[in-house]
């Protein structure tokens, strides 16, 4: 009796989750195609984006061109560092982007009507706003990423791949995390908070250089609080094969990824926290 109940809570876990993928899916498909409606409008974001991004990193070449290294950094290390954490980013800003705007559903009144659907409102939200758009960070980003790989003189071996790809979705997983804690905020704010961009955006910039070059009190605050580091940095020296992450041997890398997917799940808690104490603005 006890097995079959198991099985059977099993059974309903997995119906409950591929059902949440299915709307989430319906929801993309709608968003996606409302953006295409106006394709000049999408092209010339798309273009923009790109261009914003490959100025970023004409910047970057530009650093090296005339210094050569960055605390025994190359230009092609660097652009693993780069490559890695804009990839992330830029599906992060793609499928999580209804967080980003959720302050002006709390002003407006909106999420009361999200509340009275019978499904997840993370999901919901998540669902809102996927912008297509940002395939322009992710191509140039993927182009540059690339580039790195071919520019290495390292063995790309089956672990140093996996080790790349995990990067990039725990990456994801932080960013999504950073966007839903700012989300969470305006529950007791009202108003989205700037100051949280100072970290999701402000986080990318730091991410694209080796934490090596920062004060110890930044480099704590990124690695213990939130976890660009281990998402990042310290997967790219063990596919470098650098020395260890802050004196930990080396396969402390392959298990650091994780800790992405790990914050996610912290904010999705304190997201839930923020929708049991919410109160509509009555508008």
């Amino acid at each position: 009796m006890g097995t079959a109940a198991s099985d059977s809570a099993t059974r309903s876990r997995k119906d409950a989750v591929l059902d949440g993928l299915r709307l989430y899916l319906q929801y993309a498909r709608i968003s996606i195609k409302g953006q295409m409606q106006y394709r000049g409008s999408f092209v010339m974001l798309v273009l923009g984006h790109v261009n914003a991004t490959v100025l970023e990193f004409l910047g970057i070449w530009a650093l090296f061109d005339r210094f050569s290294r960055l605390r025994g950094w190359t230009l092609a290390e660097v652009a693993l560092l780069y490559g890695i954490v804009h990839v992330a980013f830029a599906i992060a800003e793609g499928v999580g982007r209804g967080f980003d705007v959720f302050a002006g559903m709390v002003k407006g009144g909106d999420f009361d009507r999200v509340l009275l659907r019978p499904r997840s409102t993370a999901l919901q939200i998540a669902g809102s706003h996927v912008q297509l758009m940002r395939i322009g960070r992710l191509l140039q980003g993927l182009a540059v990423l690339l580039w790195a790989v071919f520019a290495l003189e390292i063995a790309w071996t089956p672990a140093r791949i996996a080790l790349t790809l995990a990067a990039i979705g725990g990456g994801t997983c932080t960013f999504i995390g950073l966007f839903v804690l700012q989300a969470t905020l305006a529950f007791w704010t009202i108003e989205s908070l700037e100051i949280v961009n100072t970290v999701t955006y402000g986080g990318v910039e730091t991410a694209q250089f080796p934490l090596s070059i920062y004060k110890r009190w930044f480099r704590r605050f990124f690695t213990f609080i939130v976890p660009l580091a281990c998402i990042n940095y310290f997967p790219t020296l063990s596919i470098l094969d650098r020395a260890g992450p802050m004196g930990f041997p080396q396969w402390v890398s392959y298990l650091s990824p994780a800790l992405g997917a790990a914050f996610l799940l912290v904010c999705l808690q304190v997201w839930k926290f923020g929708v049991r104490h919410y109160r509509s603005t009555g508008s």
